[in-house]
């Protein structure tokens, strides 16, 4: 056996490695499309997992730059080689992709790419992605003039190896998503259904008393003044309820990974399921008070719900960074915008009076800068402990 697939199958292997070391799926796919790209040394490498609507539910690339990839615009559809990939279910190796019939350009700050390498990824019969290398890395003899090389059929092979163990990882990581989103969906119901019953029964008792006072008010005030006085305590036990309820709601996840954990996780969720592309960044974070930490996380879901329901975005990037002993969180999306005291003066507030509450209530402040055509951006500032 020749030195080369000695190294490559070496390569293979600590790939796999690298991959069975992740769960969550964006991981997993990271993991992927950067041991391709090394183990091939290709210039460029990229993998996508289609959605049901003609384009990619989730597109991650390497060797490409963060200011080029916001530069060359949305996910692309499943069109020229990349829907031949999808459709047929066969690896393309092509000396030149330019020259394909099949190839329909590419955005203008798209990098330039010749020899292409790609196979999709399946599990069973399903396709699951699209796996794809460009512009292999190619030294040159001594006295060459031009590069004379691409992929060969060795890197196919490796590629197909690569391939069928990430259909492995993928599908697992799946399923590990999956089983951790019906879990909290369980536990959400059983909570659901106890704050029901718990409160349920303080109301109906509460709204009897209150019914009993107000018949006994003008021939019986002693009487009337004794069920006010059970309806001021059965509101109270009704509030405590309640209270206890929302501690016993705080996301098991924020107790167990902690906040900025909490909000990758969620958020790589979302952009899985959504055709906009949501980011998470975190700088140097540290411990919250539990209250300020909660209050981040629900007005984060609330602002990602906006962004994602509402203002046709795009693009929407999650930020939480520190500030001082505090932190700061930033929701930022690229969507139609609004004017805010337009909304105000409508009465519709887009969940904009809950997130200040929550802010408020922990010492913190929310900021709300949006216009028409502009995106919005939602920040809030909580001070730490």
């Amino acid at each position: 056996m020749s030195h080369r697939p000695r190294s490559g199958l070496a390569a293979v292997s600590t790939a796999l490695l690298e991959m069975s070391r992740h769960l969550e799926v964006r991981d997993v796919l990271k993991t992927i499309v950067a041991s391709a790209r090394e183990l091939l040394d290709a210039e460029y490498a990229a993998l996508g997992v289609p959605d049901d609507h003609g384009g990619f539910a989730q597109f991650v690339v390497d060797g490409v730059s963060d200011e080029q990839w916001r530069a060359i615009g949305p996910l692309p559809r499943q069109h020229g080689i990349l829907a031949a990939m999808l459709r047929d279910a066969k690896t393309e190796r092509l000396a030149d992709v330019r020259m394909d019939p099949r190839f329909e350009g590419w955005p203008s700050a798209h990098p330039e790419m010749s020899d292409f390498l790609g196979l999709p990824i399946k599990d069973g019969d399903e396709t699951i992605g699209a796996l794809f290398l460009a512009n292999k890395r190619c030294p040159k003899p001594p006295g060459a003039r031009g590069e004379v090389c691409g992929f060969t059929e060795e890197d196919e092979e490796l590629l197909s190896i690569l391939a069928q163990h990430a259909a492995i990882a993928l599908t697992n990581a799946r399923l590990y998503e999956r089983s951790r989103e019906l879990t909290i969906a369980e536990e959400r119901s059983r909570l659901a259904h106890e704050l029901h019953d718990a409160v349920s029964q303080k109301l109906f008792s509460l709204r009897l008393t209150a019914q009993a006072a107000a018949t006994l008010v003008d021939r019986d005030p002693v009487r009337a003044k004794g069920e006010l006085q059970q309806v001021a305590v059965l509101a109270a036990e009704a509030a405590d309820e309640l209270r206890a309820a929302v501690v016993e709601l705080r996301p098991a996840a924020l107790d167990e990974d902690g906040l900025v954990d909490t909000l990758r996780t969620q958020i790589q969720v979302l952009d899985r399921a959504h055709t906009a592309r949501v980011t998470f960044e975190a700088q140097g974070v540290r411990a919250l008070p539990a209250s300020q930490e909660e209050a981040l996380l629900r007005v984060a879901q609330e602002a990602l719900h906006n962004a994602l329901r509402h203002s046709g975005a795009e693009r929407v990037a999650v930020s939480l960074c520190r500030r001082g002993q505090g932190a700061v969180l930033s929701v930022r999306d690229d969507g139609g915008g609004f004017e805010p005291a337009s909304v105000r003066r409508a009465g519709r507030h887009l969940g904009l009076v809950s997130m200040r509450d929550r802010a408020g209530g922990v010492g913190g402040t929310l900021t709300v800068e949006s216009a028409p055509g502009e995106g919005t951006t939602i920040e809030m500032e909580v001070p730490g402990g």
